[in-house]
């Protein structure tokens, strides 16, 4: 796998026939056991095909999902539903409550976990999930450092980011570890500000703490895709399913329930928005259509980790 930025055509997907790619899938190579990966935007059709493959083959699913972690957040992050569940075992959702904090090295070690269990179970793994790093992080075996967070600085940081801007922020990063900076976009603040925490806890870039020791498992890593223009269609009729559903309602619950606005579960994409909608800040109309647009733009980032030209993912088309 790869990372970085970079256009390619969409419509580029595996000329494989149906039967072929879902009878290699169990294969493994020298010995290790097989974990099928999927991975591609958001509404591209991930959890239908991973709900398709698992029923076929005897699997369960592990999500690579930094939002579906959060209890009580589950039409805004189009969580697997009750019967998906009953259908095929799933895994590492509804991890920690909305005011918790789950860091990347957690992340992984409960992913190997599950892993494992499910290969012992005689069962087949499959990591699903549009969340870039938790997936690399798992695939490629990152070496995480184990560094705990400081709040005081990431208070700090985040206070200059604000000030003065997050490319300012970024260009610290940029002196400090320009690897890291190279790999992170500078409006993902808060990786930018965990990847200066490293450098400036340790005295280390973290680029240099993040070696990798591959995972003993064989990964298929299947990407889906779709043309943009389909891609958008599916996020907007997403987004309005999520309102008929009940998005409004479960964003006011968790504010009633105490979890600050300010918390990052509450300002992923949904809730955000839906909080200023619930706040005054935006009427019901524009709330959505803020939603559609920032889905739009979480696309990119996506497709940023899980490049269109990157030989190791085999893309198709949903």
């Amino acid at each position: 796998m790869s990372v970085g930025c970079g256009e390619a055509d969409e419509r580029r997907t595996t000329n494989d026939e149906p039967g072929s790619l879902v009878g290699g899938l169990r294969s493994s190579a020298g010995g290790q056991p097989s974990v099928v990966v999927i991975v591609g935007p958001t509404a591209a059709g991930k959890t239908a095909l991973s709900l398709a493959l698992a029923q076929e083959l005897g699997g369960e699913i592990v999500s690579a999902d930094s939002r579906q972690i959060y209890r009580g957040m589950d039409i805004g992050t189009a969580k697997a539903t009750p019967a998906d569940r009953a259908a095929v075992p799933h895994h590492l959702l509804d991890v920690v409550t909305p005011d918790q904090a789950l860091t990347l090295a957690e992340y992984q070690q409960m992913a190997y976990a599950a892993l494992d269990g499910i290969v012992i179970r005689g069962r087949l793994p499959f990591l699903v999930g549009g969340t870039g790093q938790y997936v690399h992080a798992v695939v490629e075996g990152w070496n995480i450092p184990a560094v705990a967070p400081r709040p005081d600085l990431r208070a700090e940081l985040e206070a200059f980011a604000q000030a003065a801007g997050a490319e300012a922020l970024h260009a610290r990063l940029t002196a400090l570890d320009p690897v890291a900076a190279g790999r992170i976009d500078h409006r993902n603040v808060r990786r930018v500000i965990r990847a200066l925490e490293v450098c400036l806890v340790t005295g280390q870039p973290i680029s240099e703490l993040q070696r990798k020791t591959p995972p003993p498992y064989h990964f298929t890593l299947i990407g889906v895709t779709r043309p943009r223009p389909e891609l958008y269609a599916r996020i907007d009729a997403r987004v309005e399913r999520m309102i008929a559903d009940g998005l409004v309602d479960e964003a006011a619950r968790l504010a009633a329930a105490g979890y600050d606005w300010r918390l990052p579960a509450m300002t992923g994409l949904g809730y955000a928005q839906i909080g200023q909608y619930l706040r005054g800040e935006a009427s019901l109309e524009e709330a959505i259509a803020r939603i559609k647009r920032d889905t739009r733009r979480f696309v990119q980032q996506q497709y940023n980790w899980f490049r269109l030209d990157d030989p190791v993912i085999r893309w198709v088309d949903a």
